[in-house]
């Protein structure tokens, strides 16, 4: 396993009226977060919140190419992000004890704090393909240039690390320093991760390991 110290390349926030960042994701545009009954879309390059919508917004984010998908208790609601309209829900596997939330491969991952589990759902039904077990309370999950990756938030430490999609075994630590933690992860197709800062308000930019060639 290897293990490094995380990278953070700059800080966003914290906003006005946002007293928790949940989860978040990312666009291709924007950084979309989650504070609890709105999704606001933030712009990386002026660091400022261009819009947002009203939306209940307590946990993970994700987005497919064309809507947003957000945690909100015990549901997954499927949004319009052009009109703001939740145009339809499914199961959180969970039942409120979930975290993260990322697109990939057609399919929905979520993740479950105190459970330390990541579950494969079905984006149209919730029902479980798939569960990998982790040994940590696991926050955001994402999936970049088909590594999965997830934050970890136990007290005063936060990690994130690559996982193993079949086995859910570490293969790489990036230790967040102390104090400073992961609520929601996101890649942002190249070489950053964004992260939510929980309830300092913030999001923060973190360097994506490099792979060699």
């Amino acid at each position: 396993m290897e293990k490094s110290a995380a990278e953070i390349l700059r800080e966003y926030g914290p906003f006005p009226g946002v007293d928790q960042v949940h989860g978040l994701t990312f666009d291709g545009q924007h950084v979309w977060f989650a504070s609890g009954d709105k999704l606001s879309a933030l712009d990386p390059a002026s660091g400022k919140t261009v819009r947002s919508i009203e939306v209940a917004a307590h946990a993970g984010t994700a987005f497919d190419g064309q809507h947003l998908f957000q945690l909100a208790e015990s549901r997954i609601q499927k949004i319009d992000p052009k009109t703001g309209h939740v145009l339809a829900t499914i199961p959180a596997p969970g039942g409120g004890g979930d975290s993260g939330l990322a697109w990939a491969e057609g399919t929905l991952w979520v993740g479950q704090y105190r459970d330390r589990k990541i579950h494969q759902i079905d984006p149209e039904t919730g029902a479980i393909l798939r569960t990998i077990e982790s040994n940590r309370f696991v926050t955001g999950v994402t999936w970049s240039d088909q590594e999965l990756w997830h934050g970890t938030w136990d007290g005063d430490e936060s990690d994130l690390r690559r996982v193993d999609p079949r086995t859910g075994e570490v293969l790489e630590v990036l230790d967040l320093p102390p104090g400073m933690g992961v609520s929601g992860l996101e890649a942002d197709g190249g070489d950053q991760f964004f992260c939510g800062g929980g309830n300092s308000g913030k999001v923060r930019a973190i360097r994506r390991p490099r792979r060699l060639a």
